[in-house]
């Protein structure tokens, strides 16, 4: 059944641009050495400025490379985008290094504080020091997979023009699809993190010696033991949000109102009270782990799968504004549970898994997505009811000594020789040009 809004979508047979978000895509990857250390080289020289290329830069630590594309109008789009800048990364290394491909960082030194953090000015590495100091320098270096998803202005302005009363600008309606979108996501972020989450086991000295971890899990970075502030955010609506991430930093509990690393982020202004007078324009998805079975660490049968997860969203009812706190808060304690669960076993929510599954494939069905996404979510129920064929379970079959690295050495090694044999790789960022979204877009177009 679908909502008011999703109705009068439906009506206007504008149903499929719900799932056409521009999309743009960002990759987590740390540089490493053939040994499976932490690079001691320096940020590559031949990719630009890290301070000023925002493109191609890096994040908590100085060897934590940060992948970020154009927006682009589809998800194949993205993934040109994405694996051109990629080779563009892996052409600019020093010889020897390599990019780690697993969301958790391989082993660390027994003394963090020789880790280097980001060199992005004073600012920035005045953030990084004091974010090290309340919360240790280990629990910053997972990596992951940020999707930014921005909707349609099709979409927006047919709301908008339809309902009026309900929504007095377009700026009302856009507020309202990015947080029934956000909302979605949240509450069942566990779902991606079943069937995404890649990351079973931490490398040597991750860990904390009174940390004790009993079994893999489904996903490290995920759980209580991964990355980040535990700061839950209130996607009521974007006052709520705002408000929220402001107590935060009242407080105390968060350093800045940057600190916020919830699942979504509302983007647009970099401000908080301008990104709330002026209005989203677009949301940040950061549940998904690394995929190291491709160079790039996401595939696009994920992306599509996203997309029309953020589609369903938009067509069906919300939660009320009094239950969304409530229902969310149980939705992350959710999370963490099958964050946690031996990925071996079947997750005690596969019924609710199965239950979403068969309604997406209603709704792919009814809206005639097209077979590619019968397939993909015949997949994903495979993986529901067979816990093996999901990416952790997977990944145990390589564990040597209760470790990842010669797996992902083997994995590294191979994407980088791909990289290295490619015949047109970009060389755009070499002397430090500054690009525009579309003077990149254009230009990694040409590369085809």
């Amino acid at each position: 059944m679908f909502s008011q809004v999703g109705k009068l979508i439906y009506q206007n047979e504008a149903v499929a641009q719900t799932a056409d978000f521009t999309m743009g895509i960002e990759i987590e990857m740390d540089r490493i050495d053939s040994q499976g250390n932490l690079s001691q080289e320096p940020y590559p020289s031949s990719i630009g400025d890290e301070k000023t290329n925002p493109w191609m830069t890096n994040d908590f630590l100085e060897v934590m490379s940060e992948t970020v594309t154009p927006a682009a109008d589809y998800a194949l789009e993205a993934m040109h985008y994405l694996y051109a800048l990629n080779t563009t990364l892996r052409n600019a290394l020093a010889p020897g290094e390599l990019l780690w491909p697993l969301s958790m960082p391989p082993r660390l030194p027994k003394d963090k504080t020789k880790l280097v953090l980001a060199k992005m000015g004073p600012k920035k590495e005045a953030y990084l020091k004091e974010w090290a100091k309340r919360h240790g320098y280990a629990a910053g270096t997972p990596c992951g997979v940020h999707i930014n998803l921005s909707i349609k202005s099709h979409i927006v302005k047919l709301v908008q023009a339809n309902q009026p009363d309900r929504f007095p600008t377009e700026r009302d309606a856009k507020n309202y699809l990015y947080t029934v979108v956000a909302q979605g996501f949240v509450r069942y972020r566990w779902l991606l993190t079943y069937l995404f989450g890649a990351s079973p086991l931490a490398e040597a000295n991750y860990l904390t010696p009174q940390q004790h971890v009993k079994h893999p899990m489904r996903s490290m970075r995920q759980s209580s033991y991964g990355f980040g502030t535990k700061f839950r955010g209130d996607f009521t609506d974007l006052d709520h949000y705002v408000a929220r991430i402001e107590e935060g930093v009242k407080e105390g509990i968060l350093t800045s109102d940057y600190e916020f690393h919830g699942p979504v982020r509302f983007k647009g202004n970099s401000e908080l009270k301008k990104l709330q007078k002026e209005g989203i324009q677009y949301v940040e998805l950061r549940m998904l782990d690394l995929d190291p079975t491709t160079a790039v660490g996401v595939k696009t049968v994920t992306l599509r799968f996203i997309r029309l997860l953020a589609s369903y969203f938009i067509m069906h009812p919300a939660m009320t504004t009094s239950e969304v706190d409530e229902v969310l808060k149980q939705a992350d304690e959710r999370n963490r549970v099958v964050a946690e669960e031996d990925p071996r076993e079947i997750t005690q929510y596969q019924s609710t898994a199965l239950a979403l599954i068969k309604r997406l494939s209603q709704y792919a069905n009814q809206i005639q997505l097209g077979p590619e996404y019968t397939e993909i979510l015949d997949e994903l129920e495979d993986r529901i009811l067979n816990p093996l064929l999901t990416p952790s379970a997977q990944l145990l079959n390589y564990v040597e000594d209760g470790s990842l690295t010669k797996y992902a050495l083997q994995r590294a090694k191979r994407y980088q020789e791909a990289a290295l044999e490619s015949l047109h790789p970009f060389h755009g960022f070499e002397g430090g040009k500054i690009y525009s979204t579309a003077e990149l877009k254009e230009a990694l177009t040409n590369l085809k």
